[in-house]
């Protein structure tokens, strides 16, 4: 399943807006369409959102338009998501943007599956594994980092039972990781976000695997809720794992000086 792909020109992209319910695609022939797709969340998720803003300044550089004056306007536009940054600024360098992107696309799936095979490691037969959003194949161009580790530890052979929060207020645990387990024929549960540290308390827990929207020098920021589900973790002496792709890292800065956005509620 990819989240996106370069199909005649334009960039194809799953609409997350539209799952569970159905499965439909946006096609985005314009930069401008690649910002709108990234603000407004059909496209979501560290690793994807990088890799989208990389063909967006491909189509940007294919139209003539001002690079620097692109550059601006799609780091603005999910500015917590360290891989947008890293993403605009990599493709700046190239000569061909969209030999580049598509470069980028392929090197995000191997690096998943790398994350996805040394993470099953860590898992055992017999494990219950709770994770909060989505840090799937829907939020990079195919595979998933902490659901990868559950895919790769599930086709390994090993009996694992995933739980997902519903990860309140967009619910992209209830709507996008449920979703994706149950396209593998992964065992998974539904949890309310405020019964994740009951769950932990009473041992039905075994770890605990999340993705990461940056990975500082002092910490990780990643979607909201994180952190209740790491406090419930250290408190109850479960194992807590950050899946992500050294294009989460940002070393320069500190989780306190991290820009954390407000969307509109509407």
């Amino acid at each position: 399943m990819r989240t996106l792909e370069w199909e005649d020109n334009k960039l194809k992209l799953i609409d997350q807006t539209k799952l569970p319910d159905e499965l439909t695609y946006v096609y985005c022939s314009t930069y401008q369409e690649v910002i709108d797709a990234i603000k407004t969340m059909v496209v979501r998720g560290a690793p994807a959102i990088g890799v989208s803003a990389a063909f967006g300044m491909a189509l940007a550089q294919i139209a003539g338009e001002d690079m620097e004056k692109v550059a601006v306007e799609m780091k603005n536009a999910r500015p917590t998501a360290v891989n947008l940054m890293w993403a605009v600024d990599r493709v700046m360098k190239a000569d061909n943007m969209l030999n580049e992107a598509i470069a980028m696309a392929g090197e995000d799936i191997n690096t998943n599956l790398a994350i996805g095979e040394y993470g099953a490691e860590l898992i055992d037969d017999g494990d219950t594994v709770l994770t909060h959003c989505n840090a799937g194949a829907l939020a990079c161009v195919d595979y998933g980092t902490a659901l990868g580790v559950f895919r790769s530890a599930f086709n390994q052979g090993k009996d694992i039972q995933v739980i997902c929060d519903e990860t309140r207020p967009r619910g992209q645990g209830a709507s996008l990781s449920v979703w994706e387990m149950q396209q593998e024929g992964i065992p998974v549960k539904l949890i309310p976000d405020v019964a994740s540290g009951y769950l932990m308390s009473i041992g039905k827990i075994d770890k605990v695997v999340i993705g990461a929207d940056r990975v500082a020098h002092d910490g990780i920021v990643n979607k909201i809720g994180s952190f209740m589900v790491a406090l419930a973790a250290k408190r109850f002496d479960i194992p807590f794992y950050i899946a992500a792709p050294f294009s989460t890292f940002d070393k320069e800065i500190s989780i306190f000086d991290t820009v954390i956005e407000e969307r509109d509620p509407n």
